[in-house]
């Protein structure tokens, strides 16, 4: 059974890490990927702007940490 918020999880820390490598190293290749990921996770969060997916992706992890939020509702 997929449990989006380890899908959720996953997407927040593949965008974080891309995020410092990528201000680290500054290649096309790296901001490429990080804008796929950032995609993903607007699409997943329902939001349009990266900040905003983070902010809900985070919000929904710590919900679903604490028992506020049924699992499958992410």
């Amino acid at each position: 059974m997929l449990m989006a918020h380890l899908v959720l999880k996953n997407l927040v820390e593949q965008y974080e890490g891309l995020r410092a490598l990528h201000a680290e190293t500054g290649s096309a290749a790296t901001r490429r990927q990080m804008e796929d990921v950032a995609y993903t996770l607007c699409v997943s969060t329902g939001t349009g702007s990266i900040d905003a997916a983070l902010a809900v992706a985070r919000f929904r992890l710590r919900a679903v940490r604490t028992g506020s939020e049924p699992l499958l509702a992410a």
